[in-house]
């Protein structure tokens, strides 16, 4: 075993023990806080812009929880967005009216 060295310092060749490698931490496997995908199953509706909005939701799959929110309201406002132009198209005509049998005109006495 080496002594002091030179400056009254402990020698650093001074035997202390099995050299330890340092170990970097390891993430455990099933990390309860990592984001994992939900496997939802999304059916086509066969409208392209719903569809479109809700593959959008796949993108949470891969978020942390916090970043869920941003994507559902990013969601419900283009699936809103889409009913809304739905009231707005112009629909068929309306039918016309029937007659009514009182009408004004008829002076039955």
């Amino acid at each position: 075993m080496a002594g002091p060295g030179p400056e009254g310092e402990p020698d650093a060749r001074a035997e202390t023990g099995p050299a330890v490698e340092p170990v970097e931490p390891t993430e455990p496997e099933d990390d309860p806080a990592a984001p994992a995908p939900l496997h939802v199953p999304r059916t086509p509706t066969g409208n392209a812009e719903t569809d479109a909005q809700l593959d959008r939701l796949a993108d949470v799959d891969h978020l942390a929880t916090d970043g869920h929110v941003e994507v559902y309201e990013d969601v419900h406002r283009g699936l809103r967005d889409a009913l809304t132009a739905l009231d707005a198209r112009p629909g068929p005509p309306a039918p016309p009216a029937p007659h009514s049998s009182n009408d004004s005109n008829s002076n039955r006495s």
